[in-house]
């Protein structure tokens, strides 16, 4: 094998590795996306119940103020 051959072998297998580097990197992004969204879904869903949780302990101490 030449060394023109061994050098255009080395720039496909670097080619090559770019492009699934870049599919990985997308996946990546696209988890990322997902897992900021349902982070963002679950600090509401605490948020809420922590309201609740303060409004019910609010009433029952007016119960016993009463």
């Amino acid at each position: 094998m030449s060394g023109y051959e061994e050098l255009e072998n080395k720039l496909d297998n670097l080619i090559e590795l770019c492009l699934q580097l870049k599919q990985e990197n997308h996946a990546l992004r696209a988890r990322e996306d997902s897992l900021v969204g349902q982070r963002g879904k679950l600090i509401e869903q605490n948020d809420m119940a922590r309201q609740k949780i303060e409004t019910m302990i609010n009433r029952l101490k007016n119960l016993n103020a009463e």
